[in-house]
Order: C-alpha cells, then sequence, then structure tokens
C-alpha cells in the first residue's frame, strides 16, 4: 500500500490539526496582517516574506504565554492579529524597552 493511500495517515493528521487549530489560525492570521500591511506601506518581496515569516514565528512564541497566563486558546486569535499589525519593529521596541526596565531595577 502506498503512503498517500493509508488513511491513518490523513485521520492523525487531521486530529493534529484539530488538536493545534487555535495556533495555526493564529500564524496564519499573523502572517496575513503583516503581508498586507508590507503591502499597504509599498514593500517589496522580500520584506513581505520576511516580515510574514518573523511575524508568523513570533506569535506562535506568544501562544503557550497565553496559556501560562491562564488566557484561553482563543485569545492566540488576539495576539497573531496584534502581531501582525504592530509589526516585528514594534515589537521588538517593545521587548527591549521591558527587557531595559528589568535590567534596570537589579
Amino acid at each position: 500500500m502506498k503512503m498517500d493511500q493509508d488513511p491513518s495517515l490523513t485521520a492523525a493528521f487531521v486530529a493534529w490539526m484539530a488538536s493545534h487549530h487555535p495556533q495555526l489560525y493564529a500564524f496564519g492570521l499573523s502572517v496575513a496582517i503583516a503581508v498586507i500591511r508590507v503591502i499597504y506601506g509599498r514593500g517589496g518581496w522580500r520584506q513581505m516574506a520576511l516580515e510574514g515569516a518573523l511575524c508568523g514565528l513570533a506569535t506562535l512564541t506568544l501562544v503557550p504565554l497565553l496559556a501560562y497566563l491562564g488566557l484561553p486558546d482563543s485569545m492566540a486569535t488576539f495576539a497573531g492579529g496584534a502581531v501582525g499589525f504592530m509589526g516585528v519593529e514594534k515589537l521588538r521596541d517593545y521587548a527591549d524597552r521591558l527587557i531595559g526596565r528589568k535590567v534596570d531595577q537589579v
């Protein structure tokens, strides 16, 4: 039997998608908003691809933080939209300020 004819592989993939749908939706939303924002700002293809990828990956790093804070999985959509809208530069500025405050307190 060929691998593409194995129904258990398809079932496993669908089960994985179902269990991770908030993260996948947040990732996709973040990438889409970032790409549209770059297009709106008249950016190039390279900037579009990199900004979309970086925003999507940044969103994936924030999703476990939501669980740690006790927030529902549906907040992942908000996180993805916010990261995509702000972009990686703004996100990095916020992180630098937060880390700078924490370092100054020590």
